[in-house]
């Protein structure tokens, strides 16, 4: 970000649009890239569209568990949509243009649902401790409304978060012929392109990253060790197993999406590359929630009989 009022390019009126330069310039690779992504976003609208629908349909898996599993699926397919139809669109159009309002909408959005799954991924971090932890008082604990109100505090977090940081990046001047090196207006790359003060908004948010990204991954880490220490109090090798193979999913997943979204920052402080940066926002903006229904479903024998008994197919 520039530290300096204006620059030679600047000038008084608000910039209309920006360029978003995506992943290469090399129009042999734009059928490629086109190809990869929306086969990546159509495996991760249906495959969390099927969780849900498998969740929603059957009475043995209206439980805690699986409400913020529901919900996590919801989150993330509309992660995906924030970012990927916007840039097989501009592929197909061969276009690099995003509006100004387009970019906008598009930031928050993205911060809305990046800081929404960190919290929902908390959420089931908190359950799988109550459930391991404190079995016999599970159901008294994680109550419907319990459940319900985590969902709604996560939601009502990141929804501010998300409005402060956008609201916040409208009085910033901006040159004209913006190119954003990335596939979608990332926070950070937008900040590094006004020509006005951003020690403001540097501040907030890395403040918002460490606080709202720290406190849900602290609370993760600690349930974690809770249930390991518990685990380890199972004296048959069998309970061992039972009980860790029900946080194995769990675990995968906020690893992926941690250590690539952590992956992100940390580059994106450490160098001025944002080569590294886009490719890490790949995996926890794509890769990841297209994997979430796999590791929640192969592992799992009630979303599998669900899965099973929508498609069509005789539960064993």
């Amino acid at each position: 970000s520039s530290w300096f009022p204006y620059n030679t390019q600047c000038n008084d009126t608000q910039i209309s649009e920006f360029l978003l330069l995506g992943f290469s310039e090399e129009p042999e690779l734009q059928s490629l890239i086109f190809g990869l992504f929306l086969s990546m976003y159509l495996i991760t609208v249906f495959g969390n569209l099927l969780i849900i629908l498998a969740i929603s349909s059957d009475s043995h898996l209206h439980t805690p568990t699986y409400f913020f599993l529901a919900n996590l699926s919801f989150v993330d397919i509309c992660f995906t949509s924030t970012t990927v139809p916007k840039m097989l669109l501009n592929i197909q159009t061969h276009s690099k243009v995003i509006t100004y309002a387009g970019c906008i909408s598009q930031m928050y959005f993205f911060i809305l649902c990046a800081e929404l799954d960190d919290l929902i991924l908390s959420a089931m971090a908190y359950d799988r401790f109550v459930a391991i932890c404190h079995p016999l008082q599970y159901t008294i604990i994680m109550s419907p409304q319990l459940c319900g109100l985590l969902v709604l505090v996560s939601w009502i977090i990141s929804v501010l978060n998300s409005l402060l940081q956008t609201l916040m990046v409208l009085p910033l001047s901006f040159c004209t012929g913006m190119e954003i090196p990335h596939f979608f207006c990332e926070l950070n790359q937008v900040l590094r392109l006004a020509c006005s003060e951003t020690f403001l908004n540097d501040t907030v948010m890395y403040f918002a990253t460490v606080l709202l990204g720290g406190a849900p991954l602290a609370g993760i880490l600690y349930s974690y060790s809770k249930i390991v220490s518990s685990i380890h109090g199972i004296s048959s090798a069998q309970g061992k197993y039972k009980a860790f193979s029900t946080c194995a999913s769990h675990l995968s997943v906020v690893s992926l999406f941690c250590c690539t979204g952590l992956g992100v920052y940390l580059s994106s402080v450490a160098t001025q590359s944002s080569h590294s940066s886009t490719t890490a926002s790949v995996m926890y903006t794509v890769v990841t929630p297209m994997l979430n229904p796999f590791i929640y479903s192969l592992r799992n024998r009630d979303i599998k009989r669900a899965l099973k008994r929508i498609i069509g197919i005789p539960a064993m």
